[in-house]
């Protein structure tokens, strides 16, 4: 495809159109509308559905409905609609529906600032529903990754039948850069191959790989579905040895999988003993500080974590052990930070945060480094 110049958003509708999605659901919110306006006009291009919900609690609920009818299907919406979707966040993980969820992140609580960017829903993604669960977090720092990421996000979906949050934020989905985008339909992602004879087929029997394959209502397959704990047909049970199998597969199926889960960056260089650690739109202000320091004969490593969640603990850890500092900007008070304290002690890292809907500047970066 020719070079465009083209939004975060925009990139995002053409990821789910070139990762198969077919069905989208949703309500408009600022900053995200335009990914639901670009499929509202490309979706029923290519044979797919675009319906706009009452509100946000109907669209996830919607996404799940067609999946399990055999769409692929995405949801994209920011803060508070995010936190209408919940309930239906936890329903998705528990009953192992694969759908992608937006979150175009913006200054908050609450209703916040709606055009002002924030990285302030890090921690909602994890733990937003209740209950332990697995969840994929990817967070794209320039407008080809949000394609890219995209195309992964309904990959691991699939793959892991699990919902994933692609949690971008203000800044990447308004600003625009040139793009090559590749031929959309060169583009695979994982598809499910159910080999057994509907009579015989359990949607949540615990294979080897942790991972059942899952066919689609409509093609002679028929299960139940519920947010109660189930057995391997679907049904709710009280059965601890049907309970706990299901929870040690549901509750590890991405830990086993997390070296091709961990998406980061690195940009190391030998001797450096200080480093950078960020994700989103901080990244790029990481990314202008590492110039800068460079230029001036300062050695700095740079880790870009294109996954938030599973953590890619065994990265960030071996960071820490390269270095003796690690300076963590980020949009938020310092949700991320946490996370990188926990996995090499607090005395190491730094943390630039800043949560008024402004960007971290490359200067509060470079700042952090003497001081």
């Amino acid at each position: 495809m020719a070079v465009k110049l083209m939004q975060g958003n925009e990139a995002i509708g053409w990821g789910a159109i070139a990762a198969g999605c077919r069905f989208f659901a949703g309500y408009p919110i600022t900053p995200s509308t335009e990914v639901a306006e670009l499929l509202s006009r490309e979706l029923p291009r290519v044979g797919g559905k675009f319906i706009q919900m009452e509100d946000e609690l109907a669209s996830m609920a919607a996404i799940i409905g067609a999946r399990i009818g055999g769409l692929k299907s995405m949801t994209a919406t920011s803060g508070p609609g995010f936190s209408l979707m919940q309930e239906n966040i936890g329903y998705a993980a528990i009953a192992e529906i694969p759908c992608v969820v937006v979150n175009v992140q913006r200054l908050g609580p609450s209703t916040g600032q709606p055009t002002a960017a924030s990285q302030g829903d890090v921690m909602q993604a994890r733990w937003g529903t209740h209950g332990d669960h697995p969840i994929i977090a990817l967070a794209p720092t320039s407008v080809r990754q949000a394609f890219d990421l995209t195309v992964k996000a309904f990959d691991f979906s699939e793959r892991y039948r699990t919902p994933v949050i692609l949690l971008t934020d203000e800044i990447i989905g308004h600003m625009r850069e040139p793009v090559e985008l590749p031929d959309l339909k060169t583009i695979q992602i994982f598809e499910h191959n159910v080999t057994e004879k509907p009579e015989h087929f359990k949607a949540f029997r615990n294979t080897p790989d942790g991972v059942p394959p899952l066919a689609p209502f409509g093609v002679g397959y028929r299960y139940h579905i519920t947010g109660l704990f189930h057995d391997e047909v679907g049904f709710p049970t009280q059965r601890l040895d049907e309970i706990d199998p299901w929870l040690e597969r549901v509750n590890t199926k991405l830990e086993r999988n997390i070296d091709e889960i961990a998406l980061v960056e690195t940009d190391y260089e030998p001797g450096a003993r200080l480093a950078l650690l960020s994700y989103g739109c901080s990244a790029r202000t990481a990314r202008h500080a590492l110039k800068v320091a460079r230029a001036g004969g300062r050695k700095v490593d740079m880790l870009s974590l294109l996954t938030i969640w599973p953590f890619p603990e065994k990265q960030v850890e071996a960071l820490g052990e390269r270095v003796e500092r690690i300076i963590v900007p980020e949009m938020n008070r310092g949700q991320l930070a946490g996370e990188v304290e926990r996995m090499v002690g607090r005395k190491k890292v730094v943390r630039v945060t800043r949560a008024n809907g402004e960007m971290v500047t490359p200067q509060m970066v470079l700042d952090a480094m003497e001081a």
